[in-house]
Parts: structure tokens; sequence; C-alpha cells
């Protein structure tokens, strides 16, 4: 089982947190961090959305959206994907049967 490593500080929309991570994690963390923190400055920017927990409920709405939007279509992708390989496997299976009987 890993151990968590040193708390690693990370700053979002003004605000430091210190979160603890693994050593070999810290990079994504950071990238994370600033990724949220720029996502929460462009809801912030628009000015619709007034504070800091609305904001992140609001950010955290679009990225849970974004990645159901991704994983239906990496499903749809995936499942085109079975479809073709069972036709090719057919097909071979067909061709090898037929290759089969002409040699008899």
């Amino acid at each position: 089982m890993s151990k968590p490593g040193e708390a690693v500080s990370v700053s979002i929309l003004g605000k430091e947190y210190r979160v603890a991570c693994e050593a070999e994690a810290e990079d994504q963390l950071i990238s994370a961090a600033r990724f949220l923190d720029g996502r929460m400055r462009e809801v912030r920017s628009t000015g619709k959305v007034i504070g800091t927990d609305r904001i992140a409920v609001m950010v955290a709405l679009n990225l849970a959206h974004e990645l159901l939007n991704e994983k239906s279509e990496q499903d749809s992708a995936a499942g085109s994907a079975n479809k073709r390989i069972r036709s090719l496997r057919e097909r071979i299976e067909m061709a090898l049967t037929d290759g089969t009987q002409l040699e008899l």
C-alpha cells in the first residue's frame, strides 16, 4: 500500500489549500489545481455566479457533465469497434471454413 507523502500547497481562487499526496502524484495534483483554478476563474468572470461555493459547484457540475459525455462517446466507440471485430472474426471463420472445404 502506498503511503501519503507530504502535504502540497495549491492555490485556488487565491486561497491556499494543503493537500496530502504521494510524491509521484505531486505534479498531477498541481496541474489539477491549476486547471480547477482556471475553470473557477472563468465562471467567476461571467459575473453570473457569486460566491466561492456556488462557483465550485458550477464547475463540478460542468466537469461531471463533460466526463459523462466523454465516457458515453468512449462506450459508443468501443461498441462500434467490438461490432467490427465480430464481423471480421465471422468473415475469417467463413474464409477458413471455405478453405478447408476446398482442400478436401
